[in-house]
């Protein structure tokens, strides 16, 4: 990775893993998942998948989950919108999609995405590889958190439990500690709440890329999109380290909550998160950023939609996905560049409208 955006030289240095299996390949007959290693509940099974969209491995995990997966926040975490939620992730779940992603933060207190999630998996349990998060950087707290997810999610396991949000070096240390949240990782797997573990944050790479050389999570989930050249670039040593690792890899921000996007509208700055405020309309596609992010090394991208023409979109995209090859992908980091700021807000020290 050079200052200027991708070079050929770095996707050949990533190539070798994405041909290992993280490139699309159809679904298989059969999950495979090493049993010795994880003896829990039966791997989620959607018989739609195939059809729908390339799959690709999710690291060690050898779930073959869709590429495109559905994020849990947007609609999904309104409060009083099962009218809309509940049909959304039904949808979702009818055209494919096999990886559903929610956290305890999600909603705020009444955990409003637990709870829409909760109310499709207590029917279609098995159809999706269900993940979920805790915030708490302790055992005891985290315990507490998952015992609230298994409740709101009316199932008796999660197949991925992550950190969320790990954001600095202090996260690292209070989970790593006696006492901190890995204990509780831990225990929960041995007792099969879980079945497997990972971590998530969009912050800074470097905290992730610290926490997954002290303990061997099975993914990651981490901000990645054609902005990610211009600023704190997590493709530049955190993504070759997972897949040195070979982890599952989950991309989120894809279109960094449309700030990425081409005629959408930046709504008030006061209802916009972050100091790097969204100030005028992005300059890409969905389709490219979509294809920018698929075209890397990731299991899946993860995104939240508002409404099922949205979800129907992404899945048709995902359906219809070809890789771009390393000119096409620096000309849409060339493209993205004059809003890069607002495409970075998530990010330590975003520059606000770097371009002016």
């Amino acid at each position: 990775m050079s200052e200027q955006g991708t070079t050929r030289r770095d996707l050949f240095k990533l190539g070798a893993a994405a041909t290992a299996g993280l490139i699309a390949t159809r679904l298989g007959a059969v999950d495979t998942e090493p049993a010795a290693l994880h003896p829990a509940p039966k791997a989620p099974f959607n018989p739609a998948t195939a059809a729908a969209m390339p799959t690709r491995n999710l690291g060690r995990a050898g779930h073959h989950v869709g590429i495109f997966s559905l994020g849990g926040q947007a609609a999904i975490e309104k409060a009083n919108n099962e009218k809309v939620a509940i049909p959304l992730i039904e949808r979702a779940l009818d055209l494919g999609v096999n990886y559903l992603d929610t956290s305890a933060r999600y909603g705020g207190d009444a955990r409003w995405s637990e709870q829409y999630f909760g109310q499709v998996m207590k029917r279609r349990r098995r159809e999706a590889f269900l993940a979920t998060k805790t915030h708490d950087r302790t055992a005891d707290g985290s315990l507490r958190i998952l015992e609230t997810s298994l409740k709101l999610l009316q199932t008796d396991h999660v197949d991925l439990w992550q950190l969320h949000a790990m954001s600095t070096m202090d996260d690292v240390e209070r989970v790593c500690a006696k006492g901190g949240a890995l204990e509780a990782f831990q225990r929960a797997r041995d007792q099969k709440l879980v079945r497997f573990l990972g971590l998530s944050g969009h912050t800074d790479p470097d905290v992730l890329a610290e926490a997954i050389r002290r303990f061997p999570f099975d993914t990651v989930l981490m901000a990645f999109n054609a902005a990610d050249t211009w600023h704190l670039p997590f493709k530049k040593t955190l993504l070759p380290l997972a897949v040195e690792k070979e982890m599952g890899i989950i991309g989120m921000k894809i279109p960094a909550r449309g700030r990425i996007l081409e005629g959408v509208p930046p709504p008030p700055p006061d209802k916009q998160r972050g100091t790097a405020k969204h100030d005028r309309p992005g300059t890409l596609t969905m389709k490219e950023a979509m294809r920018y992010t698929l075209s890397h090394p990731v299991s899946t991208v993860i995104i939240g939609v508002d409404n099922v023409a949205q979800l129907e979109e992404n899945i048709r995209i995902a359906g219809e996905f070809l890789p771009l090859n390393a000119a096409q992908l620096e000309a849409l980091e060339q493209k993205v560049k004059p809003v890069y700021g607002q495409a970075s807000w998530y990010k330590r020290d975003a520059p606000a409208n770097p371009s002016k």
